[in-house]
């Protein structure tokens, strides 16, 4: 598999998309389970056709971009809002990044690394190990780059990003997964309760970190991808509860500006196993 993810790796980044717009497609049309769970969270959202309808080829670049991401050559990437990035680096507080499953959220912390983690401030990335065993050397290696950090899923994982906050460096979270259910409390996402993690409050509260929100947004015909920063409208509240109907909200803004790129097959309504 190493060897077919760097032989893609070379092909240009049109045909790869044009490759996973194919491949998003068969999976919505094949799978009635994934076909179900995206329409049922694009109701939810109150979405018509032509929101969402983009959205099923979209799901598909993710997966057909990767070789490029991982094993590849840089792609192109435009920023949107770095004026935010520097003013937090220089309070020296360090950054929490918050980054939904909109767009390529792996371009963020790519392009985070690139511009801003190889001089001074590494960005660390909580990282969920694929349950594939083949694939899980190849995204821990393909992920480990100058100036990006991984942290594990687990206590060890939480207390990595807690030292590297305090040393004023940057963590990145993708806050509409579902965490562990000792990480998390009940908020509502688009009128539905969703298990929401409370982890980026919980560290924000504790070293005094910049909020901010990242995506990637994924441009047409292979030209690249946009990196989009923006602050957080209002500073969370000490309250985890409320913390979390905050950041929800917050990702519900940047989905409904860019519905055509959320990953609507995710499931977020899932309940964590622990709970059942």
């Amino acid at each position: 598999m190493p060897q077919l993810f760097k032989l893609l790796s070379f092909l240009p980044l049109w045909l790869l998309h044009g490759v996973g717009w194919a491949l998003g497609w068969a999976a919505f049309l094949a799978s009635t389970t994934y076909r179900r769970r995206f329409l049922a969270n694009v109701h939810q959202a109150g979405l018509s056709r032509g929101d969402w309808l983009a959205a099923v080829g979209s799901a598909g670049c993710l997966v057909g971009e990767l070789p490029r991401l991982w094993m590849g050559r840089p792609v192109p990437v435009l920023w949107d809002g770095a004026e935010h990035v520097e003013a937090s680096l220089q309070l020296d507080r360090g950054i929490i990044f918050l980054t939904p499953h909109l767009g390529c959220f792996e371009v963020t912390a790519q392009a985070y690394a690139a511009r801003y983690g190889v001089h001074a401030h590494p960005m660390t990335v909580l990282f969920r190990p694929p349950r594939q065993k083949w694939l899980a050397p190849l995204v821990t290696s393909s992920r480990a780059r100058p100036g990006l950090q991984t942290a594990p899923t687990t206590l060890a994982g939480v207390k990595q990003m807690m030292k590297a906050l305090k040393a004023g460096h940057c963590v990145g979270l993708l806050p509409d997964q579902v965490p562990p259910v000792s990480l998390g409390v009940w908020a509502p996402f688009f009128g539905r309760n969703a298990y929401t993690m409370t982890l980026s409050t919980r560290l924000a509260a504790q070293t005094g970190a910049t909020v901010l929100i990242a995506w990637g947004e994924r441009l047409p015909w292979g030209k690249g991808f946009t990196v989009h920063v923006r602050p957080l409208l209002e500073p969370l509240a000490s309250d985890v509860q409320v913390a979390a109907g905050q950041i929800n909200a917050a990702m519900e803004a940047l989905i409904h500006a860019a519905p055509g790129q959320y990953l609507w097959g995710y499931a977020r309504y899932k309940t964590p196993r622990e709970l059942a």
